[in-house]
């Protein structure tokens, strides 16, 4: 087993997740099989209870995990599905190890961070490593870890530590660091500077790890000059100094990389029975990438969710959307709309905000209400449904907006005037979404239907059923604790809301579908989770399909896109 740590100097954020994705998917393109761990240093357990604020989203794994969003760059780009175990916190780490001292594993010894938090960390990961991630169930050769946080940060310290000894017990030529840093360029002089990356170095080798690669950050491309000045005051030659900038998109990264010889240096440094020049997988994300910056055809998608501030908070569904577009040879303009500024309580509040909201909404191909939770912003958002439903716009409700579309049929169409979600009002006469059994009473982390569960279609006249190749079943992941009320869907069916995909008992209502209308679909599960940049997600290419005016074509093509 090979191990490349991923560690991250300056400022957080730099973009290790991405770097790791990338190493990761070039040593797959010379057919080596990868797999990728993120340590993140909270004393969270998961990331089950954070806001979107904080981190990001929560991405949901096929075993129910709830995890870092770099798990989905991972498995977005290696075409891998991980497990929760590949995201190790510092509270999954000490609660080990307080479980060990309890059932008296130590035999009366004091329990310290070294050596047995460190000997956990290093234990878990070469469990860890061995697991298989590919279709095949074949053991990995690789693992990139990827330490979360900044060199320096005191709750990342016991991890370092853990690495500077792993290194001896791996030996040399199994493991290898990655320094990610950032180099500025201040605008009152315009020169880049190293020094930032001078002390991050010296901050990493002071604790122990020396940098085998040093990745530069920046925003513009780095002058030969700057490379030469890293090169001698980090004590690495210059072609352990490899520059990153920010590009167009994110499928740039590996090529970036391939290009300052990166494979040739793993094949010396790892002894890699590999050949110096990528397989055709990199040469399909070099033709991907260039697809992607001469797209020319524009599709506006308004996404109406609550937290679109960060757009991180949404990262998935982007993702989503942009592979569908890319399938299709569109460009992706996202529009994110604060659903609480479309409600009528803002005209009176701030009448910029809401007719800006009112005329992005208006203007967009299509609609989509991705999942949330809490009251806040709903009302917004059924009425962007009711816009979408009444002007035929091509819609997707995923998991609350699948709830929220039928409670807007229930008010709009079956005239329930007061129809809710039990989540919202738990008095309501109408509880068109119910809290359901599968929800145990409990910590807040553990109450929700997490991960891959079948959905069956029940009828052969569904867009979503052709989208998914005619299959009889599909299988996407869940995370969520309420369901439509299976009591009432006879109402729905009698009116056109139709019902078309549910779970293998029947109970539980995962797909609906309006009936003449150009797409207006709800799922209760997360299909973002599983789309790939070369395999699209279905309900997500059923909306640009349905957006830029071509799904009949495409239906009536057998469901394949046009060259």
């Amino acid at each position: 087993m090979k191990y490349i740590l991923v560690t991250g100097g300056v400022i957080s954020g730099i973009g290790k997740g991405i770097i790791a994705s990338s190493i990761g998917t070039i040593l797959k393109s010379c057919g080596l099989r990868v797999t990728a761990i993120k340590i993140d240093p909270y004393i969270n357990i998961d990331a089950g209870t954070f806001s979107p604020y904080e981190h990001g989203e929560v991405f949901v794994l096929n075993d129910g995990g709830e995890v870092d969003l770099d798990l989905g760059n991972y498995e977005r780009f290696l075409d891998i599905n991980l497990y929760k175990d590949n995201n190790i916190t510092t509270g999954k780490i000490y609660q080990h190890v307080i479980n060990k001292e309890r059932h008296g594993d130590y035999l009366g010894k004091t329990v310290q961070v070294v050596p047995h938090i460190t000997d956990a960390v290093q234990e878990w990961v070469m469990n860890q490593a061995k697991v298989p991630v590919d279709d095949d169930k074949r053991e990995p050769q690789i693992c990139v870890i990827e330490l979360g946080g900044t060199i320096g940060d005191i709750e990342g310290m016991p991890f370092v530590e853990a690495f500077r000894q792993f290194q001896f017990k791996a030996k040399r030529e199994n493991f290898c660091n990655i320094h990610v840093s950032l180099v500025p360029q201040p605008n009152a002089t315009g020169e880049q500077k190293t020094k930032p990356t001078q002390n991050s170095v010296r901050a990493l080798r002071g604790l122990g790890l020396s940098p085998d690669l040093i990745v530069c950050r920046s925003a513009k491309p780095i002058e030969m000059a700057v490379k030469e000045k890293i090169s001698m005051f980090c004590h690495v030659e210059p072609e352990q100094v490899i520059f990153i900038h920010d590009v167009s998109s994110t499928y740039r990264v590996p090529i970036l990389l391939e290009e300052q010889g990166i494979i040739k240096y793993f094949k010396q440094r790892l002894n890699l029975p590999i050949d110096d020049q990528p397989s055709d997988l990199l040469m399909k994300w070099k033709k991907m990438a260039c697809r992607y910056e001469r797209l020319l055809k524009v599709c506006s998608i308004a996404l109406v969710g609550k937290y679109t501030k960060l757009s991180d908070c949404y990262a998935s569904v982007f993702k989503a959307l942009e592979h569908s577009a890319l399938a299709i040879n569109y460009k992706l303009d996202l529009m994110y709309i604060d659903s609480t500024e479309l409600e009528s309580s803002m005209e009176a509040e701030n009448s910029v905000k809401y007719h800006q909201a009112w005329h992005k909404l208006c203007k967009a191909d299509g609609i989509l209400v991705p999942g949330g939770f809490g009251i806040r912003g709903t009302e917004g958002k059924l009425q962007a449904i009711s816009w979408a439903r009444t002007k035929k716009k091509p819609f997707l409700g995923v998991c609350l907006g699948m709830q929220l579309a039928v409670v807007e049929f229930a008010r709009n169409c079956l005239n329930w005037e007061d129809a809710n979600s039990t989540e919202f009002d738990p008095d309501t006469k109408n509880p068109v979404v119910i809290d359901m059994p599968e929800h145990n009473p409990g910590d807040m982390g553990g109450t929700m239907r997490l991960g891959k569960r079948r959905t069956v279609f029940k009828t052969e006249n569904s867009v979503l059923k052709k989208l998914y190749g005619d299959e009889m079943f599909v299988e996407e992941r869940h995370r969520h604790r309420y369901e439509v009320n299976p009591e009432l869907t006879h109402c729905f069916e009698e009116k056109g809301l139709k019902f078309v995909g549910h779970d293998t008992e029947g109970n539980r209502m995962e797909i609906i579908e309006l009936e003449n209308h150009p797409y207006f679909v709800g799922v209760q599960f997360h299909p973002e989770f599983s789309s790939r940049p070369m395999k699209p997600s279905p309900p997500y290419l059923g909306l640009l399909l349905a957006a830029t005016g071509t799904l009949n074509a495409y239906l009536q093509r057998g469901c394949k896109l046009s060259p």
